[in-house]
């Protein structure tokens, strides 16, 4: 074969690769773990993608599954790592680089145990404080879904004794089912202890306090890390530049969090509503970002949200 046929050869595999590539790119998947802050961003992050042409399909998957389907490539974005509370179940994927972090999409983040201001008045102060309250909380501390991290970690502290827990149960429930308890018990002024966290309306809804003593897990304030499957932003550069760009706050958050939870709306038509209420951080999203087809990103947003 000729040095002119090998380039012939060589120009049109990489041509037919990257239109492979290119096809591969207008399909996105991403995985919800079923946190209403989570459930939040992924859809206003699927509606801008599906403004700009791209085919969305959201996973309602738990945070282990989610990180084992994004190392088989089955998803291609988790847009909820939550640090440090997650540093342990993605660490070795990150590791191996299976898993890549793209950016930082919201900062400020509070996760740990919390209890009502009153229970913490009554000296409910600390971890170390709750077995003092075990007759008040009847043993139990309220978490959230099955095989989540958190639940493990307190899981943990019950079942090594520490801080004399070692009588108490977690009570593993689903979002909504841990906060219909912390609602009952803070209408009748009962004592309650939960995995907490903000963003999330419950921080408007109910007067709370955060625990000191689990910072050896949930640290201090976090962070939430938009993460990828290995090569995804390299192989669809349009969708990773966007990746790159979204910036959520804890006010945007809270605030369609708060529409989903307390006013019952879905998460798309509150997702939209705050969207179009708030059109200049949608388009700082869009800064070098194009349709699927090549054309102007943010026009195309602003005509699809009737900006």
């Amino acid at each position: 074969m000729t040095r002119l046929n090998l380039m012939m050869t060589s120009a049109a595999a990489l041509t037919l690769s990257a239109g492979l590539a290119s096809a591969q790119c207008t399909e996105v998947s991403l995985s919800d773990v079923g946190w209403t802050d989570i459930t939040t961003t992924t859809s206003a992050t699927k509606q801008v993608l599906q403004a700009l042409g791209y085919d969305v399909d959201v996973k309602v998957l738990s945070v282990p599954v989610t990180f084992a389907s994004l190392e088989s490539d089955d998803v291609d974005i988790f847009l909820g790592n939550w640090l440090p509370a997650q540093q342990s179940a993605i660490g070795p994927y990150l590791d191996s680089g299976e898993i890549e972090t793209v950016a930082t999409n919201l900062e400020g983040t509070k996760y740990t145990l919390a209890v009502p201001a009153y229970t913490y008045e009554k000296g409910l102060q600390s971890y170390a404080d709750i077995a003092k309250f075990a007759d008040e909380l009847d043993e139990t501390i309220y978490g959230i879904e099955p095989g989540n991290e958190g639940n493990a970690y307190l899981i943990g502290l019950t079942e090594n004794d520490t801080h004399g827990l070692g009588d108490f149960t977690v009570r593993e429930s689903s979002e909504q089912g841990m906060l219909s308890m912390v609602q009952r018990a803070y209408e009748d002024q009962e004592d309650i202890v939960f995995l907490g966290w903000e963003p999330h309306p419950m921080n408007a809804n109910f007067d709370l306090e955060y625990l000191p003593g689990g910072e050896e897990f949930f640290g201090g304030e976090g962070i939430v890390n938009t993460v990828t499957r290995k090569g995804y932003v390299e192989e669809c550069p349009n969708v990773g530049a966007l990746l790159n760009n979204l910036k959520f706050t804890l006010p945007m958050e809270n605030e369609i969090m708060g529409a989903i939870l307390n006013d019952g709306e879905d998460p798309d038509d509150a997702s939209m509503a705050w969207m179009k209420a708030n059109p200049d951080l949608v388009m700082s999203w869009l800064d070098g970002v194009t349709t699927v087809d090549g054309e102007d990103g943010a026009a195309a947003v602003k005509d699809a949200f009737g900006l």
